[in-house]
């Protein structure tokens, strides 16, 4: 209900703006250009008043109702804006002179409470290239922000739809505590991202503050960098409707391969051999049993049918993306709005992702001193289809281990595809069911609807003094349902499927507000040539959360569906949790430059968190920055007249990163109906339980970082480069520590610990060539950072983590974050190959069996080795030549020594084409699949990947690829770690502008056709389907790749239309 009254309001206020009022006079026409030729996009607006037009791709326009009174005005961006009065004149040609400062004087960057001319920037502070990130489709503008901005680390759990994109920026701050940046959107500052409810048609403009001189100004929550995002607003002019469309087609590009249907069975002989199964009372050979029935032999199954479940799995998708937007305005009132609608199939059958979205912004002048601005953005995404990587304890729970492990071939030649499991595999030790028929008929839907508005005042008290104030308001509600019914593998009720839980379903709601109001005072001073601007401010920022779930198993009608929540013989499970903060803020800066060559910035936040106790809630974060304009000294810029640009920079700022749960510094309470029970009348009552804690000198972790930045232009802006060289260093990080026993508790949170990043940026942007039809602009940016851990809790070395994905491991050192090293380093035994004929000793038993035992100087996990199984490499001196848990080390890290992009533009005449290639280098990746795909153990009727075949056995000795039934293979070790380095084509897009005459009888004032492609091609050395993949996405276990959602390679078709 909600999102259809948001839909009429909005198509209500699209009619209602659409309403021009007539006026009377004659039509006008002209032309536009500079030295090389025509000019679109020009702006030509009648001065003072809403008459106004842009010129066409040959640089034409047409303006009516023009008085020879009026003053024609023409602007563009980079050209000196010129007047021309009408008079007589009907026809005008116009020349615009190119402004070698024009873009430094022009482009404003958002830094926060306020602009800044490019030129003044003292700060490091990243633009996006809003015309590059939508040249092709896309659903969330997050995704395209990898690669394009210099520090700025863009990745993703895996390829799913609606999936969550982790922005890191500078590397990461802190250990345990979150590491995503800020987001203001509109203002309106928030800890979680609401990109994906903006349509990127919508968005004016992203900017990244990365030092602490930029990001200081928001105090506790600017330590991981500020992410800025300022919507679209009208125009003066006439109202200009647009309309923009796309279909696309995607599919999985690199699918893994599998053992076929002979290479399976005959790795099952090797791992059933000298096997027995009781049939009937009597003994009989497990392989014959299974395999070789009715006269079968093993070389039969190279003529039978083989399946792929990946085939079966994965599909050809098509999504559709609408949108309509309109803008207008006049001297005094301006104007924007849309409507968008998108429909995005998932790669995976049964998954699928709509949206639909709509957005106005509206400015208002009262009169001269009073403006008031409304903003609203709603979406609401409704997501289906199966979560390919679960946090679950066991590997079968994820979709991608039954699609590769399930049997591709039947010994029977019965139908697999129709079979809902595997009769012959022991269903209590594993969920062996048809991963097709699984994913078909399990219900999974997430639907989240977001509401942003906001509300402002601007009043100019006197000349150059204004106070603004601003209301806001975040909502975003997200329910989860999901259904098991039969013919599913936990809602199954085979007597063998020891972990059925009967038909079940599962709902949670989770409702969050974010209320914020805002009031700064800001003052302007120019005269001769000194520049001042003042800035202080109070904001005041709400947020309540409200979650419950609830898990109904047994449920006794497969028919009610999600209704049958309730309706079970078992009892529900409900939960509930609630969480309140609240902070207050005071603020100050100011910017002062001299001659526009001397520049000096300071400013000062202080914040008051609830989230921290009364006598430990308030933190102070100061800035400052210099910089010297030395390009604009008479004594550089004469002899050097090719130097365009040269500006030094130097920056140092505190932040803090208040990311902590709400109540996290009081004692927390727990309880158990099935430890802590209490005695009350007969019966045992669960009780409460001091379960943490309390520390009232918990306070937000800080970062204090350093930059020294440099700026220079060459050639009246053809060659553009940035630089900068930053250190930051995180103090008082949050970590669990060990207390005394004393205290009745194992540990608590404290402040210590201290995490240091450096690293190094260049920037490079170059016009190539400017010719009359054709023009070739490139950007290029490289970023390294590395991190280290100085400091952690007092005798404490490293910290030890886990990654839970599967009982076997849950348990296992996975990775380590250790003093001196980098965090989140991979953590095993170094493998040294398969054990060879060579280092064991023979015998043969009474039977005649070969017996094979280890040498003694040999290294060893374990005394029953045997050919073929695994081998380490003995680091420590204990133990003698035993393996222990002394000699695991670093075998890899999931951090990237260099991150980049290369983006190219090429123009000619009425033809655009738009090349980005994006790489990551000295990243490592933890391939957990084939710790399951190319390790079988003793696991009968699993499927293999290929790869697999090549393992050790008697006919392939040398192999160092652990044999079948392997002892010791259970372990993390350098074997499974890979080079997730790579070099990604990440998007082409190619379009074409129509000549406006051809269309201008249809109402059209301009149309682009385009083709793209997105993720075309990756030069990689890993195995896996992609190296851009972490689906334990963390500080402490980066790299970690555990059954995907694939990524696909994406083709589309669009159009975009201005009437």
């Amino acid at each position: 209900m909600k999102q259809k009254v948001t839909l009429i309001l909005l198509a209500t206020f699209l009619c209602c703006v659409l309403g021009v009022q007539a006026q009377t006079g004659s039509q006008i026409t002209g032309k536009v250009v500079d030295t090389m030729g025509e000019l679109p996009g020009v702006s030509v607006v009648v001065k003072g008043t809403t008459n106004g037009t842009i010129t066409t791709l040959d640089g034409s326009f047409k303006i009516d109702n023009v008085k020879p009174s009026d003053v024609l005005q023409f602007s563009f961006v980079g050209y000196k804006t010129q007047e021309i009065k009408v008079g007589n004149q009907k026809t005008f040609n116009v020349t615009l002179q190119e402004d070698a400062q024009a873009l430094d004087e022009v482009v404003v960057v958002a830094v926060g409470y306020g602009d800044v001319k490019r030129r003044d920037l003292t700060g490091a502070i990243g633009k996006a290239n809003m015309s590059d990130l939508t040249k092709t489709p896309i659903n969330n503008v997050a995704e395209t922000l990898g690669g394009r901005i210099a520090g700025v680390q863009v990745s993703s759990t895996d390829g799913g739809l609606g999936d969550n994109f982790n922005i890191v920026i500078r590397g990461a701050g802190s250990l345990t505590q979150s590491t995503a940046p800020l987001y203001v959107i509109d203002g309106f500052p928030s800890e979680t991202s609401g990109m994906s409810a903006l349509n990127p048609n919508d968005i004016e403009s992203i900017d990244v503050l990365k030092d602490a001189s930029a990001t200081a100004i928001y105090g506790s929550r600017g330590a991981n960098g500020v992410v800025i995002i300022t919507t679209k607003k009208g125009k003066a002019g006439k109202a200009t409707l647009s309309y923009n469309g796309s279909v696309s087609v995607s599919k999985v590009k690199n699918t893994m391969d599998m053992m076929n249907g002979y290479d399976f069975v005959s790795l099952q002989k090797e791992i059933m051999e000298g096997n027995t199964k009781d049939v009937d009372g009597e003994k009989v050979d497990e392989f014959a049993y299974y395999y070789l029935k009715d006269g079968i032999t093993l070389d039969d199954y190279k003529n039978f049918k083989s399946y792929d479940w990946q085939d079966e799995v994965y599909r050809t998708a098509i999504s559709h993306n609408h949108y309509v937007g309109l803008t207008g305005g006049s001297d005094k009132m301006d104007y924007s709005a849309s409507l968008s609608y998108s429909n995005q199939q998932g790669v995976i059958i049964n998954s699928d992702l709509s949206r639909y979205q709509g957005r106005f912004n509206f400015n208002q002048k009262i009169n001269k001193s009073i403006k008031i601005n409304a903003n609203a953005n709603f979406a609401s995404n409704v997501q289906n289809g199966p979560n390919p990587s679960t946090a679950e304890t066991t590997v079968s729970n994820s979709l991608m281990y039954s699609v590769w492990g399930y049997r591709p071939v039947s010994p029977s030649g019965s139908d697999l595809l129709a079979e809902l499991y595997d009769s012959d595999v022991d269903m209590s030790n594993d969920y062996r069911f048809n991963p097709v028929l699984s994913a078909r008929n399990e219900f999974r839907r997430t639907t989240t609807n977001h509401l942003q508005a906001n509300l402002g005042v601007e009043w100019e008290i006197i000349k150059n003094l204004k106070f603004k104030t601003t209301a806001g308001y975040t909502g975003r509600d997200i329910k989860r349902e999901e259904f098991n019914g039969s013919q599913t593998s936990t809602g199954n009720t085979h007597p063998s499927n020891t972990r059925s839980k009967g038909i079940n379903a599962f709902l949670r709601q989770q409702e969050t507000r974010n209320y914020l109001n805002e009031n700064t005072l800001s003052y302007v001073y120019a005269k001769n040539d000194h520049n001042l601007n003042a800035l202080v401010g109070a904001t005041f920022q709400k947020y309540t959360s409200y979650l419950s779930s609830i898990t109904q198993e047994q449920i006794t009608n497969e028919a009610f569906g999600m209704s049958g929540i309730g309706k079970g013989s078992a009892t529900p499970v409900v939960t509930a949790s609630q969480g309140e903060n609240a902070m207050i803020s005071y603020l100050g800066r100011i910017n002062y430059n001299y001659a526009s060559k001397y520049y000096v910035t300071a400013s000062m936040r202080t914040d008051g968190s609830s989230k921290f106790s009364p006598d430990n809630r308030w933190g102070y974060f100061p800035s400052a920055s210099l910089a010297w304009a030395f390009g604009r000294e008479k004594f550089v810029s004469n002899p050097l007249p090719w130097l365009s640009n040269g500006k030094l920079r130097v920056s140092w700022g505190l932040t803090g990163n208040n990311r902590i749960g709400d109540f996290d510094y009081m004692a927390q309470l727990v309880t158990s109906s099935n430890v802590y029970k209490y005695p009350w009348d007969s019966s045992f009552y669960p009780g409460y339980v001091l379960g943490s804690m309390a520390n009232e000198k918990l306070k937000w972790e800080t970062t204090e970082q350093y930059d020294l930045g440099l700026d220079l232009g060459f050639f009246d802006g053809r060659i553009n480069v940035t630089m900068d060289y930053y250190i930051k260093t995180t103090k008082d990080l949050l970590l669990g520590a060990d207390v005394p026993a004393s205290s009745g508790y194992s540990s608590a949170t404290l402040n210590v610990g201290k995490l240091r990043n450096k690293g190094f940026e260049l920037t490079l942007e170059t016009i190539n060539i400017k010719e009359k039809n054709f023009t070739w602009t490139s950007n290029f940016n490289i970023a390294f950072n590395s991190n280290k851990i100085v400091e952690l809790n007092d005798g404490q070395d490293d910290m030890i983590s886990f990654v839970n994905w599967d009982n076997k491991y849950k348990t296992m050192p996975a990775y380590i974050s250790k003093k001196g090293d980098a965090a989140g380093s991979m953590y095993g035994f170094i493998y040294d190959g398969t054990y060879k004929y060579d280092d064991f000793n023979t015998s043969v038993d009474a039977n005649g069996k070969t017996i094979y035992t280890l040498k003694d100087d040999v290294v060893r996990i374990s005394d029953a080795a045997q050919p073929g199984d695994p081998k380490y490499k003995k680091l420590s001196d204990k133990e003698g030549n035993l393996i222990t848990d002394a000699d695991r080390t670093i075998i890899g890290n999931g951090q990237p020594k260099h991150t980049g992009g290369f983006n190219n533009n090429f123009i000619y005449k009425n033809w655009d084409l738009n090349i980005f290639l994006q790489w990551s280098y000295g990243n490592d990746i933890l391939n957990a699949n084939r710790m399951v795909f190319e390790n079988p153990q003793s696991k009968k009727n699993t499927n293999m990947f290929a790869s697999y075949t090549n393992r050790w056995s008697a006919e392939n000795p040398t192999s160092n690829m652990p044999r079948a039934r392997a002892i010791g293979a259970e372990y993390y070790s350098s074997l499974y770690v890979e080079d997730g380095s790579f070099l990604k084509l990440k998007t082409i897009s190619l379009g074409y502008n129509f000549t406006p005459n051809t269309l201008r009888s249809l109402g059209i004032s301009a149309a682009r056709l385009f083709v793209s492609a997105e993720n075309i091609a990756t030069i990689t050395g890993y195995s896996g389907s992609d190296p851009e993949v972490s689906t334990r996405n963390s500080v402490l276990t980066p790299g970690f790749d555990w059954s995907a959602y694939p990524r696909s390679f994406n083709a589309s078709l669009g159009v975009n239309i201005t009437f």
